[in-house]
C-alpha cells in the first residue's frame, strides 16, 4: 500500500489551520494533514520531526513569514512543495517574489475548487519524484566509523549554534554531507535523542539559567534561538513542566 503524502499547515491564526483541515477531504487524495505550526519559526523547528511532502504557509506570519520560511525550507528539501497563502492586498508582492521555489499562490479566503486543483497537480508532482525525506547513502564500515567521530564534531557544532533559529537537522546533514534521514538515525543511535530533542534541550538549559537571572521571557526566546514568543513557551513548559514566569518567581537567584 502507498504511503499517504504529508501535509503540513502553516499559519498564526488557528481558526485558519482549523478551516484548512475541514474544508479538504485529505484522504481523496491520498493525503493526511501530518502537522501545523503558528509560525515560520515553529515550522523550521518542527519541520524534521513533520516530514512533509506539501506545506500551506501564510505569507504573513510574525517572526518569520511564509516566503523566509520557503526560502529556508527549499535550500535543504528543495523537493517540498509549498503552496503559499496570501491576502489580496499582498498578492502583487507575493507574485514579484516569482524566483521563490513557490509550486502555487492561493488568494484568501481560499476556495475549495481551487485548492483541489492545486492538490492534484500537487500529487502528480510527487508522483514523478523521489522520495526526499526516505532517501539515504550506503555506507561501509569504516565509514560508519569515521561518522560516528563526526557525530561529536555536530554536537559540537549544534552547541556552537543553538541560538540560530535556522539551525535544524536538514541544514546541519548538508553542512556536515550527509542524509538528513540518515543523520537523524545516527544522531539517535548515538546520543540516545533525535535531533530536534537535543536542540530543545540545549535551548531550555539556556533558557533556564536566564529565568533564574529574572530576564524577560521574549529576550531569552531570541538569545536561545526561538524568536516565537508562543512557541517558546509551549517548548519550555513541556520541558520543565512550568510557565516561563513561574519557574523564574520560584527559582530566581
Amino acid at each position: 500500500m502507498n504511503r499517504k503524502y504529508r501535509v503540513m499547515i502553516i499559519d498564526d491564526e488557528e481558526s485558519a489551520r482549523k478551516l484548512m483541515r475541514a474544508l479538504i477531504n485529505w484522504e481523496e487524495f491520498g493525503m493526511e494533514v501530518a502537522g501545523e505550526a503558528a509560525s515560520g519559526v515553529e515550522a523550521i523547528n518542527t519541520i524534521d520531526d513533520i516530514k512533509p511532502d506539501i506545506v500551506f504557509a501564510d505569507i504573513s506570519m510574525p517572526f518569520m513569514n511564509g516566503l523566509e520560511f520557503t526560502k529556508l525550507a527549499t535550500d535543504r528539501y528543495p523537493e517540498l512543495i509549498i503552496i503559499i497563502m496570501t491576502a489580496f492586498d499582498e498578492f502583487e508582492y507575493a507574485r514579484k517574489c516569482i524566483s521563490m521555489p513557490v509550486f502555487d499562490y492561493m488568494v484568501k479566503p481560499m476556495v475549495r475548487a481551487e485548492i483541489e486543483e492545486a492538490l492534484k497537480r500537487a500529487v502528480e508532482r510527487l508522483k514523478n519524484s523521489k522520495d526526499f525525506w526516505e532517501e539515504q547513502k550506503k555506507y561501509s564500515g569504516s565509514e560508519m566509523d569515521e561518522e560516528s567521530n563526526s557525530i561529536e564534531l555536530i554536537k559540537r557544532y549544534v552547541e556552537k549554534n543553538y541560538n540560530d533559529s535556522g539551525i535544524n537537522l536538514g541544514q546541519v546533514a548538508a553542512e556536515f554531507g550527509f542524509s538528513s534521514s540518515y543523520l537523524s538515525r545516527k544522531f539517535k543511535q548515538d546520543i540516545g535523542m533525535n535531533f530536534v530533542e537535543y536542540l530543545t534541550e540545549l535551548r531550555m538549559k539556556k533558557a533556564i539559567e536566564m529565568a533564574k537571572d529574572n530576564v524577560k521571557m521574549f529576550k531569552t526566546a531570541s538569545e536561545v534561538g526561538i524568536p516565537d514568543p508562543n512557541y517558546f513557551s509551549r517548548c519550555f513548559k513541556k520541558y520543565t513542566g512550568k510557565s516561563y514566569s513561574d519557574y523564574a518567581t520560584c527559582n530566581s537567584k
